[in-house]
């Protein structure tokens, strides 16, 4: 975290709490110095769809246990 620039630390912690890899973290910058704000929106875009995938499956897991702990409830 120290070795990025103080003004980045903060934005560096929120893609890191967000789940970002190292690797798209510093394509996130490098795109940021470029100027090119869309395709960083298009990078979290993509990560956020990510993530929404995962809960979806967790989601969809915490169906099963329910379903089977009724199950076994009922017995």
């Amino acid at each position: 975290m120290d070795s990025y620039p103080q003004a980045d630390q903060l934005l560096v912690r929120n893609l890191k709490d967000a789940g970002c890899a190292e690797a798209d973290i510093q394509r996130f910058l490098k795109l940021g110095q470029e100027g090119r704000q869309r395709e960083q929106l298009r990078l979290l875009a993509m990560h956020r769809a990510t993530l929404l995938d995962q809960l979806h499956v967790s989601q969809r897991q915490i169906d099963c246990l329910d379903y089977l702990i009724y199950q076994m409830n009922n017995r």
